[in-house]
């Protein structure tokens, strides 16, 4: 990720979690405006959802989803994403598309010339 960076911090979690998030099948999307120039990106992914296997697989797959398109995003945001179920058996194209298409919804995509 050449311009973004982890989230790690609790309280910025629960922040983000307060806001409202855009949701599809797949994940559900946090976003927040920060003050810095840079975007910020956390993944989520429930014990429900498998063992430290399964859950460290997903959250590979959506952090690669990002580095991908990283230069499609807007800088200046916290983005939290959490997994859902359906993400576990989901082709990566698919993923991309449901990622991409709630990021838009939240606004945080820069727009196409």
């Amino acid at each position: 990720m050449k311009f973004s960076c982890s989230l790690k911090l609790n309280h910025i979690f629960r922040r983000l979690y307060a806001t409202s998030g855009h949701a599809n099948s797949y994940v559900v999307l946090y976003a927040r405006k920060n003050r810095t120039a840079t975007n910020r990106v956390g993944v989520t992914v429930s014990k429900k959802l498998g063992h430290a296997v399964v859950r460290n697989r997903i959250r590979r797959r959506l952090r690669e989803v990002y580095r991908l398109n990283e230069d499609k995003f807007q800088p200046g945001w916290d983005i939290v994403v959490v997994a859902r179920s359906r993400c576990l058996n989901a082709e990566f194209s698919k993923l991309c598309e449901a990622y991409l298409s709630l990021a838009e919804k939240a606004g945080i995509l820069e727009e196409q010339a």
